[in-house]
């Protein structure tokens, strides 16, 4: 049997994820099959390259800041100027974050998403005709009737994929792939449990995260957080019915680029498969 996971966008919380993989393997259960959105992306990466959790967090931690290219006031400043003076491209081009996900597939002797051996999905969109397209290096022979042959990219750079699923709107500029103008997966597929079933696997298990509330203490960053994980919940709706098992990651309102919680929401997604290791094995194994 065939064990798959799908992991959720979800800013700096993504962190969690390496979590929950460094406790999925500390109990025996192996996954043979990955996916991920934005923040998901990036950790389901660099695991199907072959980088063990707790290094995939070491890693994050290292160049986290490097990969955001500015921190969250000027972001917040940055959020201001485009609603207020109509600037439409983003802060950053997201050129770090694609030259240090090359590097890190170099080290793996991996130049384009096809040399990887694990079976990887992380899906994008491109804004510009409205469709959704997956980055992989398997495409499925079981495609569904929403998405054509085409709308799977097999020729491109670790760094690409991943930089063009991470754009989060008015963080980053579009990724540029050819015709195509590519922003955050999360836009119509945060958690792709389909599209790991139809890598074939047989158990599929879903990681997201729960929306923090909106108080008097909140501010721009907290409340565009809010908006994405009420439109990445509702968008997801389909998928985690398919999922046999989902597991709902508590953060802490982790804000979205919050580097300060990096080792809280680690240590988040290992509590979260602790907590549900029975469960989990009950359905998986």
């Amino acid at each position: 049997m065939k064990i798959g996971i799908a992991l959720s966008g979800g800013g700096i919380r993504g962190i969690a994820h390496a979590g929950v993989l460094k406790a999925l393997e500390d109990n025996n259960i192996k996954i043979d099959i990955i996916g991920g959105t934005s923040c998901g992306g990036i950790i389901a990466s660099l695991y199907a390259m072959g980088y063990k959790p707790h290094y995939i967090y070491e890693l994050f931690k290292k160049y986290a800041k490097q990969i955001a290219g500015i921190n969250t006031n000027p972001i917040i400043a940055g959020i201001k100027s485009i609603f207020f003076k109509n600037q439409q491209k983003g802060l950053c081009t997201g050129e770090n974050i694609e030259n240090i996900f090359n590097k890190t597939a170099y080290e793996m002797n991996i130049k384009t998403i096809k040399d990887i051996k694990m079976p990887l999905v992380i899906p994008t969109v491109d804004i510009i005709n409205s469709k959704e397209y997956i980055f992989t290096n398997n495409i499925p022979k079981n495609k569904d009737k929403n998405i054509s042959e085409e709308q799977y990219i097999t020729d491109v750079t670790i760094g690409k994929a991943v930089r063009a699923t991470s754009c989060f709107p008015a963080v980053f500029s579009p990724c540029n792939v050819n015709k195509h103008a590519f922003m955050d997966g999360g836009m119509l597929d945060n958690v792709p449990v389909n599209e790991v079933k139809k890598q074939g696997a047989d158990k599929v298990i879903a990681v997201k995260f729960n929306a923090d509330p909106i108080d008097k203490t909140s501010n721009i960053m907290d409340i565009i957080m809010k908006t994405i994980d009420i439109m990445g919940s509702k968008i997801s709706e389909e998928s985690l019915e398919i999922s046999n098992i989902t597991l709902n990651v508590y953060t802490d309102k982790v804000g979205l680029l919050d580097f300060k919680k990096l080792d809280s929401c680690y240590k988040y997604g290992y509590e979260c498969v602790m907590q549900n290791i029975d469960k989990i094995k009950e359905v998986v194994l």
